[in-house]
């Protein structure tokens, strides 16, 4: 689509800058390069800094720019006689990443940076990009320099689009600044759309001070911006009749776009990237390389972390939850689309969270260990049993035994509920995780005993919907009492005692999903009341574009606040800094907000629920990552997504999942899946009406509790 836009404009291109020349000195593939094709000027281009300020006539604009960013390119080095000549010419010059020039100590090697965003110092830029406002120049690098009043600065700060807490207590490079006739960049500021920086109006701005400055034309405006990275659809266009299908059939192709099927040719790239146990980061999977069928699983994504050249790294980490999900997922889109290959992949990664890998081996295997049906977070921390991992793998496999009627799974799905289920305390609570090591010595029953209270819906509340599933199947009593017991002491202390963690908006999304079973189950009117306590608490944030906007809790949440710009990225956190920033979240909320309140509204036949459900269906339809370069990104979902300048940027201040992070489970299955289910106008609960795994109950109930 951009080779297609990029041809039409340089054809089409008009306007005052038609023909107008100027003069450049780097590479007709770099973005500046490519915006001033776009814009209509005559380029005149020269291989040299000394033969583009030498030939170029007076009062012009000569662009010195980096071809071999981020090494520094020892040609592009500007003497003192240069800027004679431009100063006796009246030129204007745009110079970045030099090598050396005159009066600059550039004796330093480039600082590589991750978490620094560039910090605007000046109020040259205009109202709309005031000081302290931010920008993302992503893994900048930069060359040191001491400077007085730059333009812009990068810094380590606190903030969504703006540093909070200024720049102190901050190491701050210069990064852009004016002296005499040159502007000065020391990063590459051309590499714009290459390495995806943003937001894109706020960039947009700073270039269009600088043209203006190098124009001498105050009045100049960019026409042509252009990202490689764009949502799919703007923010007020009509969606196409088939844009929901066409979002679920890309959806499903990321997952292969990406190439996160591990294939046993890659095999080894896999145990070197994932065998770490705590930052299981690798490059991306190359383009030459097969993709897997599933029977080596599906690793986790991307990272957040945006490189210079625009790509992203992955995240090898081979987790539990993510098999069961994504196994969902194809399931559904396979049954939709009718596409065989999908459902392959379904039913093979449900054989390698079950049988082949390490996620259910061992102890987790053994009928008379306490462990037993417990599903495993990672490959790598097999041991590790986070409640609301083991929910999400577990729903995850019975949606895809529905869509692929098949009840082949049954018994190691009953077993991992009551796995988890007998490890539940008197009031239904489990905690945040629980280690192998510790229910082996303590035997299941210290923990079926414990007299327990842990209010975090995100840790607990999946698990409960689990629990009430598999007693609507089942009629096992157990099931039902402790569930209700631990709901009613949720709703009670709702919402000022929930440990909330990085986002109160997540907490909702997912203790809808129980509160709306538990209406299914038992529709009193005092159930009815919880459900639309939260539902109302949560649609109350969601904005005109079907957007719901991140909010935090009261207090403190359960990460380390952000107090100083030295805390920024060294947690888990949230995206934004105050609770009416336009953000919305496709890691923990808006994801898990679809699905919850899809089941919501057809337990209840609410139409303020189904009008709820339609709105963010249409808003996450549109912000799907449309890109053409990156084809690893096409057909997926960033986390981050701020709905006012409709562009993916947020706070990226969270250490594991920031605000550019891709799933395969958590973001990607959860929506793609629950797009199928909106488009036949179906609920997970009706999907699964006819699950036959009763049959299991007895047997399993005796071997995981004998007498109790």
């Amino acid at each position: 689509m951009f080779i297609f836009f990029l041809s039409l404009v340089l054809n089409t291109a008009g306007g005052y800058a038609k023909n107008k020349a100027v003069f450049f000195c780097g590479s007709v593939k770099n973005d500046l390069y490519l915006l001033l094709s776009c814009e209509g000027f005559k380029i005149n281009l020269y291989r040299s800094p000394f033969a583009a300020i030498d030939e170029a006539p007076k009062r012009s604009a000569v662009f010195i720019v980096s071809d071999t960013y981020p090494l520094v390119d020892e040609t592009k080095r500007i003497t003192q006689e240069m800027l004679n000549i431009a100063a006796k010419k009246k030129l204007q010059l745009y110079i970045e990443y030099p090598a050396s020039y005159p009066g600059l100590n550039l004796t330093q090697k480039p600082v590589e940076t991750r978490l620094e965003r560039g910090v605007i110092t000046s109020d040259v830029f205009g109202p709309k990009l005031l000081p302290m406002s931010l920008l993302g120049i992503h893994n900048c690098h930069v060359l040191p320099v001491n400077i007085d009043n730059p333009l812009i600065v990068l810094a380590k700060v606190v903030g969504f689009d703006k540093a909070e807490y200024g720049l102190d207590s901050t190491k701050a490079y210069p990064l852009l600044f004016e002296k005499g006739n040159s502007i000065i960049a020391m990063t590459s500021m051309s590499n714009f759309a290459t390495g995806r920086y943003g937001p894109n109006e706020s960039v947009k701005q700073v270039w269009t001070y600088i043209l203006s400055r190098m124009l001498k034309d105050e009045s100049f405006k960019i026409n042509h911006w252009f990202s490689y990275v764009s949502p799919t659809y703007s923010k007020n266009e009509i969606l196409p009749v088939n844009a929901r299908v066409k979002s679920i059939q890309k959806g499903a192709n990321w997952y292969y776009n990406g190439r996160f099927f591990v294939h046993p040719t890659w095999k080894q790239d896999w145990l070197k990237y994932g065998s770490n146990g705590s930052n299981p980061v690798g490059p991306p999977v190359g383009k030459d390389k097969l993709i897997g069928d599933g029977n080596l699983g599906v690793i986790e994504g991307h990272t957040s972390t945006i490189n210079y050249d625009g790509t992203q790294r992955y995240r090898y980490w081979m987790r539990g939850d993510v098999q069961g999900e994504v196994s969902m997922t194809l399931a559904a889109a396979g049954s939709l689309l009718n596409n065989k290959d999908y459902k392959k992949k379904s039913a093979n990664l449900i054989d390698y969270l079950l049988k082949t890998s390490n996620l259910r081996a061992g102890a987790k295997n053994d009928s008379n260990s306490a462990a037993y049906g417990l599903i495993g977070w990672a490959t790598t921390n097999s041991g590790t049993f986070y409640g609301d991992d083991n929910a999400r793998s577990i729903l995850g496999m019975i949606a895809a035994s529905s869509y692929l009627n098949s009840n082949k799974w049954d018994k190691e799905i009953a077993e991992a509920i009551l796995g988890n289920f007998r490890t539940t305390g008197k009031k239904g609570f489990r905690g945040e995780r629980l280690e192998e090591e510790d229910i082996l010595k303590n035997g299941w029953k210290y923990y079926w005993n414990r007299d327990y209270i842990h209010l975090s819906p995100h840790f607990e509340s999946w698990m409960w919907a689990c629990y009430l599933w598999l007693y609507h199947k089942t009629g096992y009593q157990p099931l039902l009492d402790k569930t209700k017991t631990a709901i009613r002491l949720t709703m009670e202390a709702y919402p000022k005692k929930w440990l909330w963690g990085s986002s109160l908006q997540s907490q909702r999304a997912q203790m809808i999903l129980p509160l709306a079973w538990l209406v299914r189950i038992e529709d009193t009117e005092e159930h009815r009341r919880w459900l639309d306590i939260v539902v109302s608490d949560m649609l109350r944030c969601q904005a005109t574009c079907g957007a719901i906007r991140e909010e935090v809790g009261e207090g403190k949440g359960q990460f380390k606040e952000l107090k100083s710009n030295k805390d920024y990225g060294t947690d888990e956190g949230s995206m934004i800094f105050k609770n009416d920033d336009p953000v919305a979240d496709m890691l923990a909320a808006n994801n898990f907000a679809l699905f919850s309140l899809n089941e919501a509204a057809h337990a209840t036949g609410n139409r303020a629920y189904k009008a709820g459900v339609d709105k963010l269906s249409d808003f996450l339809t549109r912000i799907q990552i449309n890109s053409e370069k990156y084809k690893d990104l096409d057909g997926g979902w960033f986390r981050g997504f701020d709905y006012s300048r409709w562009d993916y940027w947020a706070s990226n201040s969270d250490a594991g999942w920031g605000a550019w992070c891709t799933l395969t489970g958590w973001s990607q299955s959860w929506i793609v899946a629950t797009q199928v289910q909106v488009q036949e106008n179906q609920s997970y609960w009706g999907l699964t009406r006819k699950s036959e795994i009763n049959k299991y109950m007895q047997q399993t109930v005796k071997l995981m509790f004998g007498k109790e």
